[in-house]
């Protein structure tokens, strides 16, 4: 079912893998990005679970626009550890502004089609999303 609001529909398969990260904790994060010739979301990048903060971070182009999710895994002050899943709107000021507008548009669509999304995070530029912003938005 396309979007109405920008014609963007879902493909399945953006769905299972977020499935398969949120259950069987399969991927560490899921890039995505917005196919404009197919016009749909489409799995453009999957991370092990052995990867790194950084590593993600380094898969996110740096003038594209882009959706991701991110599990995060930290301890808490009572020693419990515990794991948060982050959906994260990349959209950096140097991506074309009819990028920045498909993305935007898009975005709430696509996040319904998520379903157990904890923290959203819309960032510009590397230094609002950094590991300090994740850990604190994940308490």
């Amino acid at each position: 079912m396309a979007n109405a609001a920008s014609g963007m529909a879902v493909n399945d398969d953006c769905k299972l893998k977020f499935l398969e990260l949120k259950a069987k904790r399969t991927y560490r994060f899921i890039v995505f990005k917005i196919d404009e010739k197919s016009k749909q979301v489409i799995v453009e990048k999957v991370g092990e679970p052995t990867l790194s903060y950084e590593d993600f971070t380094a898969s996110l182009p740096a003038d594209e626009c882009r959706y991701a999710i991110y599990d995060f895994d930290f301890v808490t002050e009572e020693n419990c550890q515990k794991s948060k899943i982050f959906f994260i709107a990349w959209s950096p000021d140097t991506s074309r502004v009819r990028s920045k507008m498909l993305y935007a548009s898009s975005k709430d669509r696509f996040k319904r089609e998520l379903d157990g999304i904890q923290v959203e995070l819309q960032a510009t530029d590397p230094t609002e999303m950094g590991l300090d912003v994740i850990r604190s938005r994940a308490n």
